[in-house]
């Protein structure tokens, strides 16, 4: 007994060995995989392939985690679920089909070339690092009122997950790196303030698209105003994104009683100490052409650099939405997003060239910045695609399926809002978890008790739950975007946020199982 626990001890307690031990072992699924695919041994049943289907994004989300090299992962991820599926040409079957939708022409021109195109115009232009100066003098004093600025500002810009990282991340990041905030410390705020503030504060398209997916279940949501309505009503019971928003509010002012991961601290250390803003061979996503100042030296500089594009991205964005939805009261308010991007990148152009700076030396700018996001573009384009591979596997089914067996009625928010949780790590999507779940969920809770009350806790544990996936998997846009807008390593972004994240939900399970204790 003693020379096997002493063999155990060798092969598994040196970590050299252990990383052998783990290749081998995805080597050999992989192997399996294909072998089985090959030989069509992937029965469907229900809309799903057994454990398999849990496969494709588990494999990319371990490998992940374990290379620390997201595209190759996910690439592995891509390709197992096409051995899965029996579709072996995956760039025929997958790659193309994500990569050519409208939804992900909207990500390039809006999150990649029109962000990255305004960030390079701010290094020809100066205007972000102007605006950094005045905000600092402003209210900025040192890196806690940096972290309280982010936070603000991550409260003000919730439209909605992907928007809101890069409204603020853009905005924030020159502050926060002139007073040595790191950039994991930066990415965990940007995104811990995106998604859940767009729950909490719903004056956007998330209420009209929950209420789509609900309406019809039961007779309480006969029509979709019934459901935006519920949307409303249900704010208060969020307690994932309010647990989320406070946590991260004691962060940005230091005086959380504790900063959970090892990382994290040793990220806080390092930049307040030594100035270092990204840990020691860290590749992060925003590329040197979107943080090198090169502005000519006949130019000046000023808030208008900064202010003018910011301002007319807002404006378009947020005016019309604001009328169409509060004066005309329009169930389908107009929200003009990739048009104010697009404005406002002809805004900063328009503003240096009156001010007199060459066109070839602003059309530079822009494409040093789109050449800054490249990396972004192609994670985001392989994370879509795992996504397709998700769907066709029967990913979020086979979840559904294996959890539901277990539900105990008195328990059911809490259950409802773990399952969101693995269903939305696992394809990196809080929208498409929704889909999944609440035409599910809410007739079950409809069925189990039949309480407005009882809802409302099931209804905004499948919001909260989702938010929560969405937000700490690596594979998610908003995950990518954080680490994007803010110049932070994803992995490094993802490592460092997940014990903060992880204590908001549980904080949030713990209230709904007492809650529905104090119920029955």
């Amino acid at each position: 007994m003693s020379n096997f626990s002493g063999y155990i001890q060798t092969r598994f307690g040196d970590p050299v060995n252990r990383r052998k031990i783990y290749a081998s072992f995805f080597i050999a699924l992989i192997i399996a995989g294909v072998y089985l695919g090959l030989n069509d041994m992937f029965p469907e049943q229900d809309g799903h392939y057994g454990f398999w289907s849990i496969m494709p994004p588990l494999v990319a989300i371990i490998l992940a985690f374990w290379t620390r090299e997201v595209v190759s992962a996910l690439f592995i991820g891509v390709c197992l679920g096409g051995v899965i599926s029996g579709n072996i040409n995956i760039v025929e079957s997958f790659l193309i089909p994500s990569i050519g939708t409208e939804s992900f022409a909207l990500i390039l021109l809006v999150y990649l070339w029109a962000l990255g195109g305004l960030i390079g115009i701010w290094t020809r232009t100066g205007g972000a690092e102007r605006f950094a100066t005045w905000a600092s003098n402003l209210m900025v004093r040192g890196p806690r009122s940096a972290k309280f600025f982010t936070w603000l500002m991550g409260l003000i810009f919730h439209q909605g997950g992907t928007i809101s990282t890069v409204l603020t991340g853009a905005t924030v990041r020159p502050v926060a790196d002139k007073h040595n905030v790191s950039h994991e410390e930066l990415a965990y705020m940007v995104d811990s303030t995106a998604s859940p503030a767009a729950t909490l504060i719903p004056f956007n398209v998330w209420p009209f698209y929950v209420s789509g997916l609900v309406v019809g279940t039961i007779p309480l949501f006969a029509t979709p105003q019934d459901g935006v309505n519920f949307f409303f009503s249900s704010v208060g019971f969020n307690f994932y994104a309010i647990f989320a928003i406070i946590i991260t509010f004691f962060f940005a002012i230091e005086k959380l009683p504790w900063v959970p991961g090892k990382k994290m601290r040793a990220a806080i250390e390092r930049s307040r100490t030594k100035g270092v803003l990204d840990r020691k061979g860290a590749t992060p996503m925003a590329a040197d052409e979107l943080t090198q100042r090169k502005v000519p030296k006949d130019y000046n500089p000023g808030l208008i650099d900064f202010f003018g594009p910011i301002g007319a991205l807002l404006g378009v964005a947020i005016i019309p939405y604001a009328y169409t939805y509060f004066i005309l009261g329009s169930e389908s308010p107009t929200l003009l997003i990739a048009e104010a991007f697009v404005l406002a990148v002809l805004t900063g152009l328009g503003i240096a060239l009156l001010k007199g700076m060459k066109l070839q030396v602003a059309i530079n700018g822009f494409i040093d910045g789109c050449k800054g996001v490249t990396i972004g573009a192609v994670i985001l384009a392989l994370a879509v695609t795992l996504k397709e591979v998700a769907d066709a596997v029967g990913t979020a089914d086979y979840v559904v399926a294996m959890i539901g067996d277990l539900v105990w009625p008195a328990f059911l928010p809490g259950v409802l809002m773990v399952l969101c949780m693995l269903i939305a790590f696992s394809t990196g999507t809080s929208w498409g978890t929704y889909a999944v779940v609440f035409p599910i969920a809410v007739p079950l809770a409809w069925a189990v008790v039949p309480d407005v009350f009882f809802l409302k806790l099931c209804f905004a544990a499948v919001i909260g739950g989702s938010v929560f996936g969405d937000q700490c998997s690596p594979i998610s846009d908003t995950t990518i975007l954080s680490s994007l807008a803010t110049g932070c390593d994803l992995m490094d972004h993802v490592t460092t946020q997940f014990p903060l994240a992880i204590a908001a939900g549980l904080f949030a399970v713990i209230t709904y199982a007492s809650l529905v204790i104090l119920l029955v």
